[in-house]
């Protein structure tokens, strides 16, 4: 891997002080999350000042802490103007120095907003104390983080003032927004999310039992779907020149012809692909992994991707940002967004612009091309058939062919 600096190509100062000698190190880092040589050179000037910041105070690395770094920013922020970044590069070498060994703390110190911290540790309760699967995790943070943000903002967060009003008024506001199955996920996040609060002590309230309920009837409505040529449409759209067009396009791929999940797309790894057979390993819901077969176009788009695209990194993720720093998408949102651009770019005025879009489109051709309920549900790994059913009342020029003439009806 090529490195940014050698030992001769950075001034004498940026070795100087108690993390002179991590500098290498951390430039190596900054090269392997696929920073430009630009933005890894203020980075490395920030380490600097800080390291000149402790020799002054006369700090070792021993003495670093998440209050010290705080009192550093402070007194930086007074010399330059503060920048989103700053807070990054610091959780950045504390991570470092910690996998270094030179940081005794058995976790590594976190510099996070308390926002975050709440989110991390709620995901953490999620997965040790509940056993959830990485896919439902990452579909309930999304609501947690946007609770979070309208009930406190930039404030300290004090859960002893939630109230149920406040819990009812933002699910008003959201669920008219989503549909009857998102708005479902979102009172299933919430209500996990204050027995969290609850088992920590944060509140005493039951706010889980005051979350409202969202009618979801099965058959209310049908399901929306993409007719064949509009899906090619979206397909064609991409630049496959570029390195964005040619990941999107293995993307949108995955989407058309499996159905995944935009969640199951997140948790992809370079370990799921097992090309000598031509399968794909699948997380779904609740941890479940089902083995699908790979089309030849989404092998061959997928293979382009790796081959031209993915950028050398630490994560065995399959689909990797294209920004620094290289690493995994966080969540759903990221797939969605592709899909809405897509979708926009191609000139399709839709109400539905999510990634489940293309799972309906899926089902729907499968079933006007004489595939069985059955067959659909086995794709689609729909853990109850009455799911599929669903798909049963969608194509009603098939069903027109099937009725019966009424008896003594008009001809």
């Amino acid at each position: 891997m090529p490195q940014f600096f050698t030992n001769t190509s950075l001034p004498p100062s940026m070795y100087e002080g108690p993390l002179g000698g991590i500098v290498p190190a951390y430039a190596d880092l900054l090269c392997q999350q696929g920073y430009t040589h630009q933005s890894a050179h203020l980075q490395l000037r920030f380490l600097a000042d800080l390291s000149h910041w402790l020799d002054r105070q006369r700090f070792s690395i021993a003495d670093i802490t998440k209050a010290l770094l705080r009192r550093y920013l402070r007194s930086r922020h007074h010399r330059f103007h503060p920048r989103r970044e700053d807070a990054s590069i610091l959780k950045r070498l504390l991570h470092l120095l910690h996998t270094k060994g030179l940081l005794q703390d058995k976790v590594p110190p976190s510099i996070n907003s308390p926002r975050q911290c709440v989110e991390d540790d709620f995901d953490r309760y999620l997965s040790q104390e509940r056993g959830l699967s990485m896919a439902a995790r990452v579909n309930y943070r999304p609501f947690i983080q946007r609770f979070l943000l309208e009930q406190f903002g930039a404030q300290p967060i004090q859960f002893v003032h939630l109230r149920a009003k406040d819990v009812i008024r933002f699910v008003q506001n959201h669920a008219h927004k989503l549909s009857p199955k998102r708005a479902g996920l979102m009172v299933s996040a919430l209500r996990s999310f204050f027995r969290y609060l609850r088992h920590r002590g944060d509140i005493t309230t039951d706010l889980a039992a005051c979350v409202p309920g969202i009618a979801n009837w099965q058959f209310s409505s049908l399901p929306k779907f993409l007719q064949p040529h509009q899906v090619q449409q979206v397909l064609n759209q991409y630049d496959r020149q570029t390195a964005k067009g040619r990941r999107d396009y293995a993307i949108l791929l995955l989407l058309a012809r499996l159905g995944l999940r935009a969640c199951e797309i997140v948790a992809l790894t370079l370990d799921d692909i097992h090309w000598q057979v031509g399968e794909i390993t699948i997380r779904g819901k609740g941890g479940r992994l089902a083995q699908l077969p790979l089309p030849p176009d989404v092998g061959k788009a997928l293979a382009t991707y790796l081959q031209k695209d993915r950028p050398t990194c630490s994560t065995r993720r399959l689909f990797i940002r294209l920004k620094a720093p290289r690493r995994g998408f966080a969540n759903s949102i990221a797939i969605s967004t592709i899909v809405a651009r897509a979708l926009k770019q191609a000139g399709i005025d839709s109400p539905h612009t999510g990634a489940h879009l293309f799972r309906h489109t899926l089902a729907t051709q499968m079933l006007r091309q004489g595939a069985s309920l059955a067959e659909i549900a086995q794709l689609l790994r729909h853990q109850s058939f009455n799911t599929t059913t669903l798909y049963a009342k969608v194509d009603l020029a098939t069903l027109q062919t099937l009725a019966q003439p009424w008896p003594g009806g008009v001809q």
